[in-house]
């Protein structure tokens, strides 16, 4: 029997495009795609790309400093610090809060000059299978094993689960990854997600409007049903703001339809693209300007 159409507004479905026009999707069963929103308009950065901020314009931390230049993992860097083996300016830092403006201030540890690398940025195509960490305890495999060496020093920006798939960005400029990843800035991420059943419209308007999962409120900015779907799985796009541990399997879980597999297609203004699973590339020039745009909110 055809669900029944929601009221009229910006969570009214519609239907989506198709991704062959050779492959239309049957509507035999009455089943009806859905799309919910929280608000209309592009999900996109929302304005042009412009140059990044260089990261030495700013005041860092300085363990954050030295993880960037390469010294040290940034742990490593604080145990530096804590053991007096750092110089500011030609004086000993011990405070773990102090911070350096890159290009004005010099650093040294053990009486040599630490300067920064230059900025790097990558994009990778995680598979499933590796986990988003440098060295894990349990020996699995991680995302680092699939990056060359002179790579190792750059950090993951945010996190996919051992099991999702998709983009995930690394670098070493972390006052820019740190705004990316802040609420505030509202840095938009989008998922290909193929659950379990049919999920009901109410259903996903839920997700749109807020679920409360273990003492957080978590919610999509928008969730739409795509062709290709079925009694026994449903594909979905949608598109997140935030990015909290597992959300969007913690979200289809608490409205019964567990995630079956997750891919993240884009994160901000990067997109996942043609990369195949594994490989991962430079950003261009325009991804780095649109970077910097939404890092600046």
């Amino acid at each position: 029997m055809p669900r029944k159409k929601p009221p009229g507004g910006p969570r009214r479905p519609r239907k989506p495009e198709r991704e062959s026009s050779s492959r239309p999707h049957s509507r035999s069963r009455g089943r009806r795609e859905g799309r919910a929103d929280r608000k209309s308009g592009s999900s996109g950065p929302g304005r042009a790309s412009r140059d990044p901020q260089p990261a030495d314009s700013e005041p860092v931390r300085l363990q954050a400093y030295l993880a960037r230049a390469g010294v040290a993992s940034r742990r490593a860097s604080e145990a530096l610090i804590e053991e007096g083996k750092v110089q500011v300016n030609g004086h000993v830092v011990t405070e773990m809060g102090t911070k350096v403006t890159p290009g004005e201030d010099r650093v040294a540890v053990s009486g040599e000059i630490v300067e920064l690398a230059t900025a790097t940025w990558i994009a990778l195509h995680k598979p499933r299978g590796y986990v988003t960490t440098r060295d894990d305890p349990r020996d699995r495999r991680t995302v680092y094993d699939l990056v060359p060496q002179h790579l190792h020093h750059l950090f993951h920006v945010g996190r996919l689960d051992r099991q999702s798939e998709g983009l995930l960005l690394l670098t070493n400029e972390g006052v820019i990854a740190h705004r990316l990843l802040h609420p505030s800035f509202a840095v938009d991420k989008e998922y290909i997600a193929t659950v379990e059943g049919e999920p009901e419209y109410q259903a996903l308007e839920k997700l749109v409007e807020g679920v409360r999962v273990e003492g957080e409120i978590l919610r999509a900015e928008s969730v739409e049903i795509l062709p290709g779907s079925d009694r026994d799985l449903t594909r979905l796009r949608l598109v997140l703001r935030e990015g909290r541990n597992r959300e969007v399997r913690r979200m289809f879980e608490v409205i019964g339809h567990p995630v079956q597999k997750l891919l993240r297609r884009r994160f901000g203004p990067v997109k996942l693209g043609d990369l195949r699973r594994g490989q991962w590339r430079s950003l261009t020039v325009a991804e780095l300007r649109a970077l910097g745009s939404a890092a600046r909110g």
